[in-house]
């Protein structure tokens, strides 16, 4: 990729986060982006990545006193922009009315992974329960509703993922397959200062002895608990090399569009072997996919 489109994709995710553009009457306009002090290496990552772009000043530290704040004061690192032909397009383009307004051209040219991990980092939480990741929250209410429906529709348009809006105006992304090629998307262009939105290591949970799965009504069993542990030879399939590890990205090209298929479903309480438990329990931990959807796929090679 050029350098201009690389400055293109970090642009766009931050200003789909922390970024905004400042003018004041009578002057050009100015970028600028402000992160807390424990965040100071992404804010030295950011600036790295866009000093040979545009004018920038090295970040600096800010205390500001603020009685809203236990401890009466806020500190952060700034990083400002000078005056620059690019920035003042950039205004036209994301200001027409001296307000922030998405440019959906623009954003659907530069949303690649690398805008959408600047993005995540700016303004992405991780949530994790006993140590399984729960859900992605993009904080987007500072959006109209109308551009975070465009959002979603543009991120599954983009990458295949199905976020969801809240009642706080919030996009958030719940599925645990989804969470977890989410984080592999972005994960190469995570500073090391946002480890704590990284994709934490996934728990080994054991899998049942007598477990109930549930697959598609047209799949008629005779013999559920046979016949199913014979389908379930097929988890290997899923292996890409023999330290049995799954690659995400393949996996989910091909159990996205399975996913996406909302059919009547028969529960089936049986008996799996050993052998398969233990390959079931290892998948689930490297993609959050569950028993009935690792089985299905089994059922549909």
């Amino acid at each position: 990729m050029n350098e201009s489109g690389r400055f293109h994709n970090y642009i766009c995710g931050k200003l789909l986060g922390d970024g905004c553009i400042t003018k004041q009457d009578g002057r050009k306009p100015r970028f600028q982006f402000m992160h807390r002090t424990e965040d100071v290496g992404w804010a030295e990552y950011c600036y790295d990545h866009l000093k040979n772009f545009i004018p920038l000043s090295p970040p600096t530290y800010r205390k500001v006193m603020d009685l809203r704040i236990k401890k009466g004061y806020s500190e952060s690192y700034i990083v400002q922009s000078r005056t620059d032909e690019v920035i003042t397009n950039l205004y036209k383009k994301w200001y027409p009315n001296g307000r922030k307004v998405l440019p959906f051209d623009f954003i659907e040219m530069h949303l690649d992974e690398r805008a959408l991990a600047w993005w995540y980092q700016d303004d992405g939480h991780l949530k994790v329960v006993n140590g399984t990741v729960n859900k992605i929250i993009l904080s987007t209410d500072s959006f109209s509703n109308e551009e975070n429906n465009r959002l979603i529709r543009l991120l599954f348009d983009k990458f295949n993922l199905r976020f969801v809006m809240d009642g706080q105006n919030r996009i958030l992304l719940y599925d645990q397959f989804q969470i977890i090629y989410f984080l592999y998307l972005v994960s190469p262009w995570l500073e090391e200062s946002m480890n704590r939105k990284a994709l934490p290591a996934q728990p080994l949970r054991p899998i049942a002895k007598r477990t109930t799965i549930y697959l598609p009504a047209n799949f008629k069993l005779l013999k559920p608990t046979s016949e199913i542990n014979l389908k379930l030879d097929k988890l290997d399939t899923l292996f890409a090399n023999s330290k049995k590890e799954v690659c995400i990205h393949t996996t989910f090209s091909t159990f996205n569009p399975l996913l996406a298929q909302r059919e009547n479903a028969n529960s089936y309480q049986i008996i799996i072997d050993e052998n398969h438990r233990q390959t079931l329990a290892r998948i689930r931990q490297q993609t959050g996919l569950t028993i009935s959807q690792l089985t299905n796929y089994c059922f549909s090679i």
